[in-house]
């Protein structure tokens, strides 16, 4: 599912007066029940869902970010939209600081993997500050859904079962690995699989001839990601893997290889 297809235009609000964590939350709400897919949800049954997913652990991720989300039994389809607080709202943030835009989901209950690819997407184009700023300055709502449709990437969706390339990257930073898996997390069509590996040092020490060669410990984090990618989003996906590492040539704690994959069919669960 594409994200542009599920931003639903009369759920924006620019500007709004909020004052605390519930008035946030109560204004997603209202926001969410003008959209017709949730015509038959109740608005009070919308906040508690808010409310739940929030007891869980904090949507507020830092930088003056939040994404509240919920699913719902009965929801038949997705339901994103935008509010912006200029002024701040204290909401619990990752950081501990003031959230002034806020990207919500309203979800079935069911649909999981379209759930993650959302959320995921979300994040990459809030993972820039020029964007948010850009958003949060938005005077009116058309301006503050203009911006940020912007910024999302129309996905296409082929059907060839030759169209996919391969990604392999092998990772020994853990917080670079969480980065680098949520960009595959964002594509539509992408099948992700994770392994653990082992740096050939632990091996080569064994052996008399290389001993001296490894005073340390072996790292002790590494691991492969293994993910399947149309191939019209082969050089974004590189290209967003980059906004994180920088050059990879200048990196020696990841290896990236990319392959044309000559048949694929089927799919995984995340």
């Amino acid at each position: 599912m594409n994200l542009i297809n599920v931003l639903r235009n009369e759920c924006i609000q620019a500007h709004a007066k909020c004052s605390s964590r519930h008035d946030v939350l109560s204004a997603i709400a209202k926001l969410a029940k003008r959209s017709p897919v949730l015509a038959h949800v109740d608005e009070a049954a919308l906040l508690q869902g808010l409310i739940e997913r929030e007891k869980l652990s904090t949507t507020g991720f830092g930088n003056g970010i939040a994404i509240p989300h919920c699913r719902l039994d009965g929801v038949k389809d997705f339901v994103v939209g935008i509010l912006s607080v200029p002024n701040g709202v204290e909401f619990a943030a990752m950081d501990n600081q003031p959230v002034k835009l806020f990207l919500f989901i309203i979800a079935p209950s069911s649909s999981s993997n379209v759930h993650i690819k959302i959320l995921s997407a979300i994040s990459q184009v809030l993972n820039i500050p020029e964007h948010v700023a850009e958003m949060v300055a938005a005077p009116n709502a058309e301006i503050l859904y203009e911006n940020f449709l912007r910024h999302v990437r129309d996905e296409a969706d082929p059907k060839q079962r030759d169209n996919k390339t391969l990604f392999r990257v092998q990772i020994q930073d853990e917080a670079l690995f969480r980065d680098v898996l949520e960009v595959f997390a964002s594509f539509n069509s992408t099948a992700i699989m994770i392994s653990e590996s082992e740096p050939a040092s632990g091996y080569l020490e064994k052996i008399p001839l290389f001993a001296s060669f490894w005073s340390d410990k072996n790292t002790a984090f590494c691991k492969v990601i293994l993910a399947t990618v149309d191939k019209n989003d082969t050089n974004e996906t590189i290209r967003r893997i980059e906004q994180h590492t920088g050059s990879l040539d200048e990196r020696d704690d990841i290896l990236l290889t990319v392959q044309e994959l000559f048949y694929c069919a089927g799919g995984l669960n995340i």
